[in-house]
């Protein structure tokens, strides 16, 4: 073999070898790969777009409020906060809250429910329940059910963490109400009332108390 032939057959074999090597330490492309993500980009892909992680919605902020408003943006600061925040079981909670301060509230006993209203719901609800016993006014009440709820707005303070969620409710319950003489002054037995609400809840995002306050009521 002359010696021009031997020396290409080393180009060669040194070529693939380097080829290889590149393969080795760079990988492979094969068809569409998405860009890469700049890090400032990927700063910018917060909750304050309503998606998670992989890119889709946030449905449990978007199945409560129209995505890109303004409540949208509250609720998704709000998880940016505090992580473990659901707007789903906020809702199974503030259900929850409603009936038990509402029969509270029928029954003239507000005390178990103190620590759950602000010290201005406390007092005005205290003040009706105060009126009530002056004029021999008692009520009779049966909690049925909640026919409607829905989160109506979302505001969230980013300085102090303050968030505040109103919820509109629609209950229904039974209710009579006695004079002092113990006669029916309205109601019967059997009829049902349905009343609708809008309560506001309170809370300090991320802090160690998971409870949300009621700090305003309003029809």
């Amino acid at each position: 073999m002359n010696s021009p032939i031997l020396q290409l057959l080393v180009l060669a074999g040194i070529a693939i070898f380097l080829i290889l090597r590149l393969r080795n330490v760079l990988g492979t492309r094969e068809g569409y790969e998405k860009p890469p993500v700049a890090l400032h980009d990927s700063k910018k892909r917060s909750r304050n777009d309503f998606e998670v992680i992989e890119g889709g919605p946030d449905l449990d902020i978007t199945e409560n409020v129209p995505a890109h408003s303004d409540s949208a943006s509250a609720l998704a600061a709000m998880k940016g906060i505090d992580p473990a925040f659901n707007v789903g079981d906020f809702l199974k909670g503030a259900r929850g809250a409603y009936e038990m301060i509402l029969m509270a509230f029928h029954r003239g006993d507000i005390a178990p429910v103190k620590d759950f209203v602000s010290p201005e719901v406390f007092d005005a609800f205290a003040g009706v329940i105060a009126q009530r016993e002056a004029e021999g006014i008692k009520i009779e009440a049966t909690f049925i059910g909640i026919g409607d709820l829905a989160l109506k707005q979302a505001e969230f303070d980013r300085t102090t963490r303050e968030a505040e969620v109103s919820v509109r409710f629609g209950g229904e319950f039974t209710e009579i109400i006695r004079d002092r003489a113990g006669t029916i002054i309205e109601g019967s037995d059997g009829a049902i009332k349905r009343q609708r609400d809008v309560w506001t809840f309170a809370r300090t995002m991320g802090s160690t108390d998971p409870n949300w306050i009621l700090v305003a009521t309003s029809e």
